[in-house]
């Protein structure tokens, strides 16, 4: 049943609750995103972080089940629920140095929440004890609400595969998360239907050679000039092999040749992303990256060994579970709260969830109004903290109209 009074804009009385209970969570909200931002924990290590999660969920009377390594899965509501939803959280860190300043800056050198991961799991971690506050509500309705807080999400393979191989989503209908987004404005939300991301794959190239003197690369393999060859024609000649409608971008962010400027080194290295917006033409990619490779580096008489790392998908919004955020966003943050945008590059894997159900992920504003636009995975990046609350409130009342 639903939640919402005949004017989607006025909650009823367990949504006001509901908001209620959020709200007076805030203020501890913000503390702990604060000790989270301290203390951040890159992929697969994220073991401070499953155990203040698990320790704050029980200490609410919330049943906590730990995923193998790192990240764990709660939930509250109906124990034969007629209805599941699922509200997902990151929990990983990036290895890049912390920038901002910030008096809860980071004390991990070299790591840093620069993508706003602990925005994340303040925001699902407030909707867990919100959800709980009014549990005989959600009984009422044979609603159930699981928390998925996901490590590694920012490596490849992802986190999303340990929930999946650990049943998390088993009897899941539908799965939610926000990603925080400064270019839009807090208490802002921006939702699309149909692709939100890309899809993004890691590209690991080396290259081998003989090596040799730079007085005479005619009499070796001149590798350092075919990787340089590499670099720029392998980009373009994926645009000419893959439809250019599917916004193929592959960018290299790493590239290692030698150590000396007489020398021409015997190998050579490169590392990348490969991000495609079409699903389809990310399908059909197979052995096309190494075939290229190995096609551009032979007339310069190196070898390419090419490791084509499949990573994630695009992040498809169901238009239904768009609808319900939609929804949300009126009766939590306001009318005008729901803003539209538009599929970005990035890849997510968030999307492997969509596998098993529907769902949709909203960007999440977190600029203040007027004030800079941050970029993501930047270690001067600046979350407005107003952000935690509207996510929060959010999430919360989309859980509870999914009965």
């Amino acid at each position: 049943m639903s939640d919402l009074a005949a004017d989607p804009a006025t909650p009823t009385a367990t949504t006001r609750a509901l908001l209620a209970e959020v709200d007076r969570l805030v203020p501890q909200l913000v503390l702990w995103r604060r000790d989270l931002h301290a203390n951040p924990e890159i992929a697969r290590t994220e073991t401070r972080t499953t155990a203040f999660l698990t320790d704050t969920l029980r200490a609410h009377d919330i049943a906590v089940t730990d995923l193998p390594h790192t990240g764990l899965v709660a939930e509250v509501g109906a124990p034969d629920p007629q209805h599941r939803v699922a509200l997902r959280a990151d929990l990983d860190a990036l290895p890049v140095p912390d920038r901002s300043e910030l008096p809860y800056a980071s004390t991990v050198p070299g790591i840093c929440h620069a993508c706003g991961h602990d925005v994340h799991t303040a925001v699902v971690l407030g909707a867990a004890l919100a959800l709980k506050a009014i549990e005989p509500a959600l009984i009422e309705r044979g609603l159930a609400v699981r928390f998925l807080f996901q490590p590694a999400e920012e490596v490849m393979p992802g986190g999303a595969h340990d929930l999946v191989d650990a049943g998390a989503m088993q009897g899941v209908d539908r799965v939610l998360a926000v990603h925080c987004d400064p270019s839009i404005d807090v208490g802002t939300v921006g939702l699309a239907d149909g692709p939100i991301t890309a899809a993004c794959d890691a590209i690991d190239v080396t290259l081998t050679g003989p090596g040799g003197h730079t007085s005479r690369p005619h009499l070796t393999a001149d590798l350092t000039f075919a990787l340089a060859k590499l670099l720029t024609d392998l980009p373009a000649a994926l645009s000419r092999r893959l439809d250019p409608r599917a916004g193929v971008a592959l960018v290299w962010g790493q590239v290692d040749a030698g150590n000396a400027a007489n020398v021409i080194p015997a190998t050579g290295h490169a590392l990348g992303t490969l991000r495609i917006l079409d699903v389809e033409e990310w399908r059909r990619l197979d052995g096309l990256v190494e075939r290229l490779a190995q096609e551009i580096a032979a007339p310069y008489q190196v070898s390419a060994r090419v490791q084509h790392i499949r990573g994630v998908p695009p992040v498809v919004n169901d238009p239904s579970a768009v609808a319900l955020l939609r929804r949300a966003c009126s009766a939590a943050l306001g009318d005008d709260a729901a803003v539209p945008t538009r599929q970005s590059l990035g890849g997510e894997d968030f999307a492997w969830l969509l596998e098993s159900c529907s769902g949709a992920m909203a960007r999440l504003g977190t600029r203040t109004p007027g004030g800079h636009t941050y970029e993501l995975h930047q270690g001067d990046l600046v979350i407005d903290e107003a952000a935690i609350a509207a996510g929060a409130r959010m999430l919360a009342v989309a859980a509870l109209l999914s009965s």
